[in-house]
């Protein structure tokens, strides 16, 4: 075995389980509101994730560490942090039942709008750990990633980021990468719509190509759209026709808030033609990453964006920063506050992109 890999340890590994935090802060909201009586206690959550997290991330700063290479089959191998987004699951669903059980029996104005939000941010997030596991060869991980994005209805994901995204990414081409001078406002309903058509097209050539019908059972989409499908019946038949509003709000913010992430990740950069005329190789030059620590810990390493994009297999834990790759000035929780300012949005990061281009915006992927 190498000395650097026998050495190394993950300083990392006691904060993982951090991420947990999130599916459990809709229970900390209930405790708070059984205490006070106030509907403001189910604001909570969102406080915690576009307030506290913020300030904590600013507080705690960057960790740059990355693991050794040859610890990385180790690292990939350990059970102990694929548990971590397992464990999310069961949280999740968790915090989604109690949520109804609560907006059933009435919740007010004040506090029904925070629980729609805290309720949209945590399935929201629980997206990304559907992302986590989408990329994944194992056929149980990618199960439970089409069962994570049950809550958001949102089960195309599985489909158009993996056989769509990973392969346009920081093109034009591709609906889920913004453009430079595009506001959230404005890309929202292209990557929506248009996530949707590319996800559809492709699972239906897939089956085309094979001389079946997309409609049958092999069909991924149709997979986890009935699982949404089943889910909304069953809490419906629980707690009333009334949750049904609350189900489809929160869904509405949950992919909402995914939709804000893929803003921010590629917003725009752009891979150049080859002399082919085709597309040069993703590599970290492309996507926006952030090493804020704690914002690292809540998201699995989301923010290691480039190392994703270039490594789509390699696990949370063993993703990579590089120095090439563009910097956002703050973590991920942050920027997505700013992405829903544009005016603060393009102050601080129209001339951050230009300035990756060096000054040549002709190279940028812009608003034509």
């Amino acid at each position: 075995m190498d000395i650097a890999a026998s050495v190394w340890r993950d300083t990392r590994r006691p904060l993982w389980p951090l991420a947990l935090v999130v599916p459990a802060l809709p229970f900390a909201g209930l405790g708070l509101a059984l205490a006070t009586g106030s509907g403001w206690a189910w604001w909570l959550t969102p406080v915690f994730i576009l307030g506290v997290i913020p300030v904590i991330d600013l507080l705690v700063g960057d960790d740059r560490e990355n693991p050794p290479e040859e610890a990385v089959p180790a690292l990939q191998a350990s059970p102990y942090y694929r548990w971590i987004t397992y464990l999310f699951l069961p949280a999740q669903f968790a915090a989604l039942v109690m949520a109804c059980a609560v907006w059933s029996r009435g919740a007010g104005l004040i506090g029904g709008l925070g629980l729609v939000l805290t309720a949209g941010l945590v399935n929201g997030i629980a997206i990304n750990t559907a992302h986590e596991l989408g990329h994944k060869r194992e056929s149980v991980e990618r199960w439970l990633s089409k069962i994570a994005l049950a809550p958001t209805g949102y089960g195309h994901f599985f489909v158009e980021h993996n056989r769509g995204h990973h392969v346009r990414v920081a093109t034009p081409e591709d609906p889920a990468s913004s453009r430079l001078g595009e506001s959230y406002y404005r890309f929202w309903p292209r990557t929506v719509v248009g996530s949707l058509r590319s996800a559809w097209r492709l699972e239906t050539s897939r089956h085309r190509l094979r001389g079946r019908t997309p409609w049958g059972v092999h069909n991924e989409i149709l997979h986890a759209w009935a699982m949404t499908v089943v889910l909304f019946a069953v809490l419906t038949a629980a707690f009333g026709p009334r949750v049904l509003p609350f189900l489809m709000l929160q869904a509405f913010v949950g992919f909402s808030v995914l939709e804000a992430v893929n803003y921010l990740e590629h917003y725009g950069l752009l891979r150049q033609r080859t002399a082919a005329g085709r597309y040069e190789k993703v590599d970290a030059r492309h996507s926006w990453n952030s090493d804020r620590l704690t914002t690292n810990v809540f998201l699995f390493q989301l923010q290691r964006h480039s190392d994703h994009h270039a490594n789509p297999l390699r696990r949370y834990q063993t993703l990579r920063s590089f120095d090439v790759s563009p910097q956002l000035p703050a973590g991920y929780a942050t920027m997505l506050v700013l992405a829903l300012i544009p005016p603060l949005w393009r102050r601080v990061m129209d001339h951050r992109v230009l300035a990756h281009y060096g000054g040549d915006a002709s190279q940028a992927n812009a608003v034509p």
